[in-house]
């Protein structure tokens, strides 16, 4: 059995990481902390796990968090580069669910984030957690960056047409909408109910965090640097993103779209390309560790709109983060992942 340690288990996230281990046949959750909730148990907090788990929340200072074999941290950017390092060098594997090492550079980090990375030795040596691209490295990682919501719906979108060559690089276009639940569990007055009901807004137009990680993934796919605008908006859901993708292809040779589409991702379990002419919807992915996809050339002309869609805390998140332990640890990529999508 995998011993598994939460570092913040009271968000959204690290509910739905309860949620999949708490049934994950090759684990064994042994620690899960909250600075502000110790000696609460994970059940009064949460009853849907009830029967499910018998753990109380531990302060993060006494949980015996390094006799576990991989440690997910589900807390805000700033505190993983602090305290993961500490687990790392006694040999415990981590996979960070913020943006702490997602950057490989440092200075831009700084400038992104509003302040100082203090752990940089451990960004150079971090995996970043898209398995449909870095399958191969996160196998034989110690600490894997587990990628954004937006940015991997966003990633996997591109990535057959930035692999295959055929569009410009410096007219990306992706316009993204995102569930509440994407903001946090915290008291925020955008998210209250009367402000996000019956509500539809765009968000972070001169610049968006996840904007340097999705250009800096999209541009490793391409071979070389990307031009991406990219644009977050905030609709009344809980669960969900929708990104619309627009990209205007450069060749003007015969060249079937939808057969690199199914190619690239005809082995990928967790990646869904639909037949021609679909329009995949956020319910058809709510609470599963999938991504579909569907891509359409209107009117046959030199655009292609690529739509892609995922449950933000499951193939955004929890359930990805889930994917590369699984990977990590040699275990079928789709252990404990197999939930279909619930509906309505």
């Amino acid at each position: 059995m995998i011993k598994v340690g939460i570092v913040g288990g009271t968000g959204y996230t690290g509910v739905e990481l309860l949620r999949l281990l708490a049934q994950h046949p090759a684990v064994q959750l042994v620690a899960i902390t909250s600075r502000g909730d110790a000696g609460t148990a994970v059940s009064s907090m949460f009853p849907s796990l009830r029967r499910r788990l018998n753990l109380q929340f531990e302060d993060p200072a006494s949980a015996n968090l390094q006799a576990c074999d991989v440690v997910f941290f589900a807390t805000p950017n700033g505190v993983a580069m602090q305290q993961a390092p500490t687990l790392l060098d006694v040999g415990v594997r981590v996979i960070d669910l913020a943006a702490d090492f997602r950057l490989s550079n440092v200075a831009e980090w700084n400038q992104w984030y509003g302040t100082q990375h203090c752990s940089p030795e451990w960004v150079a040596q971090a995996v970043y957690g898209l398995p449909e691209y870095h399958r191969a490295d996160i196998r034989n990682a110690r600490l894997v960056a587990n990628p954004g919501c937006y940015p991997t719906a966003v990633q996997l979108g591109f990535m057959p047409l930035l692999e295959a060559g055929v569009v410009e690089l410096d007219h990306l276009v992706a316009d993204a909408k995102s569930g509440v639940s994407g903001a946090g569990r915290k008291a925020e007055i955008s998210s209250l109910f009367s402000e996000a009901a019956d509500n539809f807004k765009a968000y972070g137009v001169p610049g968006h965090r996840h904007l340097p990680e999705i250009r800096q993934g999209l541009s490793r796919m391409a071979g070389n640097p990307v031009g991406l605008t990219f644009v977050p908006h905030l609709t009344p859901l809980i669960r969900g993103i929708h990104a619309t993708l627009y990209a205007r292809i450069n060749t003007k040779s015969t060249v079937d779209f939808q057969a690199i589409f199914e190619k690239r991702y005809q082995n990928e379990p967790f990646v869904d390309v639909l037949p021609p002419g679909s329009h995949p919807d956020t319910r058809s992915v709510r609470a599963a560790n999938t991504c579909r996809i569907a891509v359409h050339r209107p009117q046959e002309g030199n655009v292609l709109v690529v739509l892609s869609v995922i449950d933000n805390l499951v193939k955004g998140a929890a359930g990805q983060a889930v994917q590369n332990m699984n990977i990590m640890f040699g275990l079928p990529e789709t252990e404990g992942l197999r939930q279909l999508a619930v509906f309505p």
